[in-house]
């Protein structure tokens, strides 16, 4: 019995190693293994959120204006929507 233990234990111990190896080898482990390769992909990720950000606010904006632009002849609505933007041709001019 005792053995059968110990050849169960050494069979674990060699699959542990096995994915340790592998887990070591992961491309992920491999570009993140230095601090400046790190801090670049940070950087990088960083550059293309606040990028990403923008653009997709600008496009979400202009959508919304032009969405209100066409709702004028609504007697409630249009008022807001004109009055928001005549704010938002306001704050755009210099």
């Amino acid at each position: 019995m005792q053995d059968l233990d110990s050849d169960q234990l050494s069979q674990e111990v060699a699959a542990l190693r096995n994915e340790v190896h592998r887990l070591n080898s992961h491309r992920f482990i491999l570009l993140h293994d230095s601090l400046w390769k790190l801090g670049l992909f940070q950087l990088y990720r960083g550059l293309a959120f606040g990028l990403g950000s923008v653009l997709g606010a600008t496009i979400l904006v202009a959508f919304v204006v032009q969405m209100l632009s066409s709702v004028n002849f609504i007697p409630v609505i249009g008022d807001w929507a004109q009055q928001v933007i005549d704010h938002l041709n306001l704050t755009s001019q210099p």
